[in-house]
């Protein structure tokens, strides 16, 4: 069954009648959410602190050039590009009686934890050359444990329930999990420059044994996660005929609402990514004049910041979403975005450098907002496909859609390297020129407004509003179709007379039992 194409800018976003409410079935457990949580300390925290510390261990802390130091973060995306895909077929077409995503979690969560612990092990004796092959080596080797482990987590979370709301709310909660663990990561820096992890080192020494804390806390969360989560699926999608990956690909990429979505997410990416790791530049050699101990300092308490406003900026995405719908929420997201990186040319100020704070705490709101909706937004699109093609594929798209994204941080973080030799930048040298203070700051604050207002320009035109997607279309169709459990509401499609409940061990389909579109 085809559905109609309805410009996003036609139709409000807010519901037209009164706000829905959540189905019983359609409500995830608290403890699920709070395991689904933990699994977001991966890619929230843990992932963006390499692209940090990279910089400041390998650039910084060993002397690596900085173009090698983008090289050495642009070739994983690529390989990115690669993976990430294959491992979304993989989950979607895993028949296992633990599910298609929690064996990966699990064994992901292991690999992740390893990898990291090798990745700063760096010998210090090697020359610059040796030093960057080994380091890009175990990058190649982290993100690839990230993928085993990302992509199943993140189509499990768009397959925990059905419902417009939840789903905001499930991706919420592993923000909100997540940005608790992005409290820990911005001090990793700091905490390895301290004599107790540093010993008679310096700070390339001391990220060494941070990397063990790290990995222990992975391991925990990732447990955690693969065992109390649950598939609410795995009966029906049994059943499901196994797509080759070229063809899903193909038919990933054909959809048309998510291609825009892509687009407006990859905008803001790029903008950010091109300038990755320069405030942190300016931070120690503008706001400190190349003092790194007190620098780094100032970093873990805007690293401490960024997560607590984070975690708070849940709260009021929630209320929004449900009030204003999600388009009109990721605007306000942009739009803050916007005006913490503006408020930077004020408050890049050496004679005060606490007015950080003010932007710090600007872009974490504004970035939960965004990547969170981002996250729901792609499995409403999953339900749009499945009316269209009667297929779940929620690790396709999830995969495909990260794929973008990290082949546009594969460029960025080159160009980045490429942004920062051309500003003069030189090694091992404590007092940068005026020059190179200067267009760090122009490069920092311009490039993600200029992509940033591309990203307003395309979510006015995105069309699956909350509207279209729950009461009028999609949803209303899907739920005509599906057959579910009379005592516990799961989604019972493609099942037998006769079945047994998986979810609650009651008798499921018999003859007084009937979908929603069955003759009385």
């Amino acid at each position: 069954m085809g559905v109609s194409r309805r410009s996003g800018a036609g139709r409000s976003d807010r519901m037209s009648a009164r706000p829905h409410v959540t189905a019983v079935h359609d409500r995830i457990p608290w403890i699920q959410m709070l395991a689904y949580g933990l699994g977001g300390f991966v890619p929230i925290a843990l992932f963006n602190s390499v692209g940090q510390l990279s910089g400041l261990i390998v650039n910084v802390g060993l002397g690596v050039s900085a173009i090698l130091v983008g090289v050495a973060q642009m070739v994983p995306r690529l390989w990115d590009a690669i993976t990430d895909p294959i491992m979304g077929h993989i989950s979607d077409n895993t028949r296992t009686r633990f599910g298609r995503r929690r064996p990966y979690i699990l064994f992901g969560g292991f690999l992740v934890a390893a990898t990291f612990v090798a990745m700063w092990a760096v010998p210090r004796e090697w020359a610059a050359g040796p030093q960057f092959w080994y380091f890009l080596v175990m990058s190649l080797l982290f993100y690839t444990a990230v993928t085993v482990f990302e992509i199943p987590h993140g189509a499990l979370g768009m397959e925990m329930t059905a419902d417009y709301h939840e789903r905001t709310r499930l991706f919420s909660a592993k923000s909100f999990v997540g940005n608790l663990g992005a409290m820990i990561t911005p001090w990793f820096y700091a905490m390895a420059n301290t004599l107790r992890f540093r010993g008679r080192g310096d700070e390339v020494d001391g990220m060494r044994n941070v990397g063990y804390l790290a990995a222990g806390i992975v391991i925990v969360f990732a447990v955690t996660c693969a065992l109390l989560c649950k598939e609410r699926q795995i009966e029906r999608v049994a059943g499901q005929q196994r797509i080759p990956l070229w063809t899903q690909l193909r038919m990933t990429v054909r959809n048309r609402t998510f291609l825009m979505l892509v687009a407006i997410v990859f905008a803001t990416v790029l903008g950010f990514n091109l300038v990755n790791n320069f405030s942190n530049y300016i931070t120690i050699f503008y706001l400190f004049g190349g003092d790194k101990e007190n620098a780094s300092k100032l970093m873990g308490w805007l690293g401490t910041t960024w997560g607590v406003t984070a975690v708070v900026a849940v709260f009021p995405l929630n209320w929004a979403s449900s009030r204003i719908g999600k388009t009109r929420t990721l605007m306000l997201a942009v739009g803050l975005m916007l005006g913490a990186q503006a408020s930077k040319v004020v408050c890049y100020n050496p004679h005060a450098p606490w007015l950080l704070f003010i932007p710090t705490a600007m872009l974490s709101g504004g970035m939960l907002m965004f990547f969170t909706l981002a996250s729901a937004m792609i499995a409403d699109v999953c339900d749009e496909d499945e009316l269209n093609t009667g297929m779940r594929s929620e690790g396709s798209f999830y995969a495909v859609f990260w794929w973008f994204m990290k082949m546009g941080m594969a460029g960025a973080y080159f160009v980045a390297g490429v942004l920062i030799a051309t500003t003069g930048f030189r090694e091992k040298v404590d007092v940068q020129t005026p020059y190179t203070l200067l267009m760090l700051r122009v490069f920092e604050i311009g490039i993600p407004i200029a992509l940033g207002l591309v990203s307003l320009a395309l979510i006015r035109k995105y069309p699956l509003s909350e509207a279209r997607a729950y009461e009028d279309e999609v949803k209303r169709e899907l739920e005509r179709r599906v057959m579910r459990c009379p005592q516990c509401g799961y989604d019972l499609r493609g099942s037998e007379q006769g079945t047994i409940c998986p979810e609650c061990g009651e008798p499921a389909l018999g003859p007084q039992v009937r979908g929603d579109d069955s003759p009385p």
